[in-house]
């Protein structure tokens, strides 16, 4: 299941997940990074270069964050 970015990326600096992407499926937006799901290869490699943790599954994203 590809991953989404969620709530605690907003104004994060950090683009280390962006980097590692082998897919290229991250988009930047005005104030947080985006996954293309289309490009995701479910690979997991952003998800512990994140350092705010906001990289989950989209089943696992909390109803606070939706």
């Amino acid at each position: 299941m590809p991953r989404v970015v969620c709530e605690p990326c907003v104004e994060c600096r950090f683009t280390d997940c962006v980097t590692v992407c082998p897919a290229d499926c991250f988009h930047k937006g005005e104030t947080m990074v985006y996954i293309d799901p289309a490009k995701c290869i479910d690979c997991d490699a952003c998800v512990p270069e994140c350092p705010v943790e906001a990289i989950l599954e989209a089943s696992a994203v909390p109803d606070a964050w939706k």
